[in-house]
């Protein structure tokens, strides 16, 4: 039986490989296909150490598995549905941002 204590121990994990701007784009990119290390760096535009480390977070987040390819190793997203939750979390937050409820909003910081 699932529990509160393990819901939010998924949603941290989320939230942690969200947390920085290059692993939203690894997220992103990987999204769209499958892809080898050395052509997440180039595509990326970040050194392949920089690239393993924030590999390496989304691993231990769950979020990407290696598969074994050859003498490669080709990463990807752990399962298809987190494609989807990108992009529904994505659109959810535009239209949150775009429908702000409150008229101070933009002075306050709020909603």
């Amino acid at each position: 039986m699932l529990t509160v204590a393990f819901d939010i121990d998924v949603l941290a994990r989320f939230g942690r490989a969200l947390a920085d701007p290059i692993r939203c784009r690894i997220l992103l990119a990987l999204r769209e296909a499958p892809a080898y290390p050395a052509d997440l760096a180039d595509t990326l535009g970040i050194s392949r150490t920089r690239l393993s480390n924030h590999l390496a977070c989304l691993r231990d987040c769950g979020l990407v598995v290696t598969v074994p390819d050859g003498r490669r190793t080709r990463y990807e997203l752990a399962d298809e549905r987190l494609g989807h939750a990108l992009d529904d979390l994505r659109a959810a937050v535009v239209a949150v941002e775009t429908d702000r409820t409150c008229a101070d909003a933009a002075e306050k910081g709020c909603c």
